[in-house]
């Protein structure tokens, strides 16, 4: 204690103010990094925003709570679309028969008008003609395809509900 005393009593009035500034310094930006108060830079939130209206491959920030929607493996992400629709987060997961693009409601199909040209009075037309974004069950009235009753809801913004979840 008695060193540290002489110390500073030997200590020119300048030095000692330099010394008081980097106390006062560090005390503050100690105090502001531990605060509470969110960074200027701080990211706006995915949704609502019109530029996230169609669906984009998941953004990394967004990676773990659309795992966890669809109770996947972070890994098996590369086929997950994620877009807003208002102020929710949606997220869609490409499968076999599940397509995150907008609803095809078309009445007319070409695919489906080759299909009953092959196999008139067909009772089903196979996805693979009409292709797996249609809303309809089709079938062939001779060689006319036919758009039956709707399967699948289509959402306000186009996109096949069914295959489309919130994400929280």
């Amino acid at each position: 204690m008695f060193a540290g005393a002489c110390l500073i009593a030997e200590m020119k009035h300048g030095a000692w103010q330099r010394v008081a500034n980097i106390a006062i310094t560090t005390l503050v930006t100690a105090t502001l990094s531990t605060s509470s108060v969110p960074p200027a830079t701080a990211a706006e939130p995915y949704c609502p925003n019109p530029t996230h209206a169609t669906p984009a491959k998941v953004p990394d920030d967004l990676v773990a709570a659309v795992a966890r929607a669809f109770a996947l493996e972070r890994a098996s992400l590369g086929a997950a679309y994620v877009r807003c629709a208002g102020n929710k987060l949606m997220g869609c997961f490409v499968g076999a028969n599940l397509v995150c693009d907008k609803a095809e409601r078309r009445r007319t199909l070409p695919g489906a008008t080759a299909w009953c040209r092959d196999n008139p009075g067909s009772n089903v037309i196979p996805m693979s003609a009409t292709g797996h974004a249609t809303i309809f069950a089709w079938s062939c009235n001779g060689r006319r395809a036919v758009a039956g009753k709707a399967l699948l809801t289509v959402d306000p913004q186009g996109y096949i509900a069914e295959n489309w979840k919130e994400v929280r």
